[in-house]
């Protein structure tokens, strides 16, 4: 079941930075690995395992950012499920390019990594 769905006439408070990188949320109910699927100044949209409750708030980490927010949307699947969250307050343009920046660098780091591992293992040192 889908709740907090969008009406089809009311816009989005501001524009999204579409991604897919790992984060965190910390909540009362505990820590979740999470996906970061996309960003703007008022929110997010975040993959969980076991996706919050409407209502529910807590702390998404991601790279340098520490954001609080409250669960307003939740997708439920089997496997897991997507939540929309509603900041506390508005980030700064700047504190979205800089997760542009981080994910950007995130991707290069994660390719190197992956690249020298498997160096690694032609050469025979793991």
């Amino acid at each position: 079941p889908v709740v907090g769905r969008r009406r089809q006439n009311e816009c989005r408070a501001a524009a999204r930075l579409r991604l897919s990188i790992p984060a965190r949320f910390d909540s009362l109910f505990g820590t979740q690995d999470c996906f970061l699927l996309d960003l703007s100044r008022t929110g997010a949209r975040i993959a969980l395992a076991n996706p919050l409750g409407v209502g529910a708030e807590g702390f998404l980490r991601v790279g340098p950012l520490e954001l609080f927010g409250q669960a307003v949307h939740v997708s439920r699947f089997d496997g897991g499920g997507i939540n929309g969250l509603a900041f506390d307050e508005p980030i700064a343009d700047e504190t979205v390019l800089a997760m542009r920046h981080h994910a950007e660098t995130f991707e290069d780091t994660r390719r190197k990594a992956l690249h020298d591992r498997m160096r690694q293992w032609v050469k025979g040192e793991i």
